[in-house]
């Protein structure tokens, strides 16, 4: 469910008619409904709320903008960051340290000093290395650094092949049959308190089935790493959880999730920790766009829009779909092409797609465009770097502003010697 609907025919958000946003704001624009993130939210915490104690961490790569992620710290979520300048946003919005999960396959040994003096709740592994700079780190500043094992349990999530990460040929984590020995040897070490495991296969999930697998293929290394005498209190089962990004799709529920979760997980006696993102972000927001041109085409017209492949990349880069609907539908239909201005090919948001009939001047948006949106977008043909609006009932706010293509040449400049 999201916020997003019909009132008298005409697309509103909340109780914002999206057709004012693109008048005072210009187009394209990001817009994101506060109510959405905060049912989203609830949703979820309520659906893991079965498997006990747990701490919800946001992946801020879904949707870093402060302002939502000040909405989801007022909603008790920490955060899952894998830099230190996610890690930064995080605690600008409010969400406290303890709460902070560091992920990611390449942090930087003043990564690793950042989250140290910032006294984040837990350091996700990726390989024995890091644990032991990490632990460096710590024990030089009389701390003992939390952290878990990151691992590859080389389950296949059955999802888009670029958002897979828990096959044995991905990068991220370590081989599940090589934890026990890398337990072994940095768990002594004085400057770290490695205290389980973290796992994450992949991204879009449309069946729990691969998770279920995953999660136990888990549970059997941490009765193995305890018979050995290794002390298990934190396990991170990631997040990856579909959304309905099209009509006849019909991913698992938070409930659905949580109750499998919890049985799965029942003897494990530890505390869970979960990084949902696109769960939480994506159908909480469209990117609204305006037509410029209806060009005829040798099969489907193009319906030219002002938004391109640098505002919203999904499309281009993972072949994903977004809906496609008038601001102000009319009832008539027409079967098109949608695409924006970049001179790219993969420029296109919809091929072949039956949709509201438009014109030129008409506003159209991309539905679930609140995940891996805006976070993603470029400068690419000069172009502006597109705002982000956020809205709550009957007002909205520029939680991002339009950057101009002139104000980032600013930052560039020719060297002296060809002037």
């Amino acid at each position: 469910m999201d916020h997003f609907n019909l009132r008298d025919g005409e697309l509103f958000a909340e109780d914002v008619p999206l057709a004012r946003i693109a008048a005072e704001v210009g187009t394209p624009v990001y817009v994101y409904s506060t109510a959405t993130f905060q049912r989203h939210a609830r949703v979820f915490r309520e659906g893991v709320a079965a498997a006990g104690k747990s701490n919800l961490a946001f992946a801020i790569k879904a949707n870093p903008n402060l302002g939502v992620l000040r909405v989801l710290a007022n909603e008790g979520f920490g955060a899952d960051v894998v830099s230190g300048g996610e890690l930064h946003r995080a605690l600008a919005a409010g969400m406290p340290a303890e709460k902070i999960l560091f992920s990611g396959v390449g942090k930087t040994r003043e990564e690793l000093a950042l989250g140290l003096d910032m006294g984040i709740g837990q350091f996700n592994l990726e390989l024995e290395e890091e644990g032991v700079v990490l632990a460096e780190l710590a024990a030089a500043r009389g701390l003992r650094a939390p952290a878990v094992l990151r691992v590859n349990p080389d389950v296949d999530a059955g999802t888009h092949a670029k958002i897979s990460t828990g096959k044995a040929e991905n990068k991220f984590g370590l081989p599940i049959d090589q934890a026990r020995a890398i337990f072994d040897r940095l768990a002594p070490l004085p400057g770290i308190d490695l205290r389980g495991v973290a796992l994450h296969i992949g991204s879009q999930l449309k069946s729990l089935a691969p998770l279920e697998a995953a999660f136990t293929r888990v549970g059997e290394l941490i009765a193995e790493l305890r018979e050995a005498g290794h002390r298990i209190t934190h396990v991170d089962l990631g997040g990856g959880l579909g959304v309905p990004y099209r009509d006849d799709e019909n991913p698992p529920s938070p409930a659905d999730y949580g109750a499998m979760v919890a049985r799965v997980t029942r003897d494990w006696g530890v505390e869970l920790m979960f990084e949902p993102g696109r769960v939480i972000a994506a159908n909480a927001g469209v990117l609204l766009t305006k037509v410029l041109w209806v060009k005829p085409g040798v099969t489907n017209p193009w319906v030219i829009v002002d938004a391109a492949m640098n505002d919203l990349a999904r499309v281009a880069l993972y072949d994903a779909w977004h809906d496609v609907a008038a601001v102000r539908p009319t009832g008539a239909r027409m079967v098109a092409n949608v695409a924006g201005p970049v001179c790219e090919s993969t420029d296109v948001f919809a091929k072949a797609r039956e949709m509201d009939a438009v014109a030129s001047d008409d506003l159209i948006v991309l539905r679930s465009a609140g995940a891996y949106g805006a976070t993603m977008a470029s400068t690419y043909n000069s172009r502006a770097l597109v705002p982000e609006v956020l809205v709550s009932g009957d007002r909205y706010a520029v939680v991002a502003k339009r950057i101009a293509a002139e104000t980032i040449m600013d930052a560039e400049q020719v060297p002296d010697w060809l002037e």
